[in-house]
């Protein structure tokens, strides 16, 4: 099976929390409420200069999913 890169989630226990749960590695959940990062595993390969260099990436295009996603379905 072929997973996407991002997916949208929610909860009705968190009613003000939006996630974005990112798929690929490093796995891990971004709460768009307040950008709080929980990763699902451990970036084992990369230090921490790299590893934030790299959530700082994955971090806006988790952003521009979002964007993506809201105006998607806003046109339906």
């Amino acid at each position: 099976m072929e997973l996407p890169k991002f997916l949208l989630g929610d909860n009705t226990d968190f009613p003000e929390d939006i996630f974005i749960i990112h798929l690929d590695y490093p796995r891990f959940i971004i709460n768009l409420k307040d950008d709080e990062v929980e990763f699902i595993e451990e970036a084992e390969d990369l230090d921490e200069g790299e590893l934030n260099a790299e959530m700082e990436g994955l971090i806006v295009l988790a952003n521009d999913f979002y964007d993506r996603e809201m105006e998607r379905y806003e046109k339906e």
